[in-house]
């Protein structure tokens, strides 16, 4: 068993402060890219905290889309900063927890304080403690727990950005609708009085339905290009033709995608600009300013978090399995210490 993290005396540190901290925690790692069995449990040194930076106890991170692709290293974006082999062992970047030191020049948070925010550059939330920078943390809202405020950075902000613009009798479709972005999406577009059109795998189109879409397509039954056309269109999983992408947008509509293969990535980009058609890619913007307003939403009883399950970090190798193979229903959560 790992070494405990010893308790402060003090109980708090002042603003900034630097706490030495000993002993080893249980993460899950890989050193090459690969299918999931690729990963293993490891007893690590606690991480240090650098300037700028927070150290969490984490008791909770959500499994998003990119997690799957960086363990697999395709598309090839995802191997981004290391080509041959993982930058970063430790996967996770959407994490909940409490600080449990601060470094030098942090004085937005303290030891003790309960937080939650986008991990992305560092990740590490598939471990007891994590670290991570102080400006892509929020404080958690005491109406969220844990396992529902790691489940909004990432996910929520691609969702809120992603069908922004939705207004009311516009038709919306959203294709991987049956996931973590997706739940939102559906929900979002459905506020902003949109007639929403969820797309994914024809074991999630109840899903979709009691998450709020009006119709629902199996994509492995129909081409919901051939449907339609939308005035918005947010693609999660980008794998299609183009062409057949532009064919599903209605004159003077919005074409967006997150995610997919390179090969259509690029091709979006080029036939937006050849074309003058409204097709790109998303650029989401990271950071509390832009997941805090999907939080206070959640809190206020306008958004829904669904959780599909839990996991524990000897599971985590069956958690990615099971989002990478299409069967979650929303979001998926590592709870290092159940």
């Amino acid at each position: 068993m790992p070494a405990p993290v010893p308790e402060r005396a003090s109980g708090r540190a002042a603003p900034g402060r630097r706490i030495a901290t000993v002993g080893r925690v249980r993460a899950v790692v890989h050193d090459r890219y690969g299918p999931p069995d690729v990963l293993r449990l490891e007893d690590l040194p606690v991480p240090a905290p650098a300037a700028g930076q927070v150290l969490i106890r984490v008791a909770a991170t959500s499994i998003n889309l990119s997690d799957w692709e960086t363990l697999r290293g395709t598309p090839f974006y995802s191997r981004l900063g290391g080509l041959r082999a993982p930058a970063r062992p430790v996967l996770g970047s959407d994490i909940a927890g409490r600080v449990e030191a601060t470094g030098p020049g942090v004085t937005r948070f303290r030891a003790g304080d309960e937080v939650y925010g986008d991990n992305l550059a560092l990740k590490g939330g598939f471990a007891e403690y994590a670290v991570a920078p102080e400006r892509m943390l929020a404080h958690k809202p005491p109406e969220l727990g844990f396992a529902e405020a790691s489940t909004i950075p990432q996910a929520g902000v691609i969702a809120m950005q992603g069908v922004a613009g939705a207004r009311p009798g516009q038709r919306v479709l959203i294709n991987g609708a049956g996931g973590g972005s997706g739940a939102f999406a559906i929900q979002l577009a459905k506020a902003a009085g949109a007639e929403v059109t969820g797309v994914d795998n024809g074991d999630k189109l109840d899903f979709m339905r009691t998450v709020g879409a009006d119709h629902v397509i199996d994509y492995r039954r129909d081409d919901f290009t051939r449907t339609g056309p939308y005035d918005l269109i947010l693609d999660l999983v980008a794998h299609r033709s183009v062409l057949a992408y532009r064919r599903a947008v209605a004159p003077g509509g919005r074409y967006r995608c997150v995610g997919g293969s390179t090969r259509t990535l690029l091709r979006v980009l080029a036939l937006g600009r050849l074309t003058g058609r409204r097709l790109g890619v998303l650029a989401v913007k990271p950071g509390p300013a832009h997941f805090t307003p999907v939080a206070d939403r959640c809190v206020a009883g306008d958004l829904a978090v669904h959780i599909d399950r839990t996991f524990t970090l000897d599971q985590v190798p069956a958690a990615l399995e099971h989002v990478g193979a299409g069967r979650a229903l929303g979001k998926v959560v590592i709870i290092p210490r159940p």
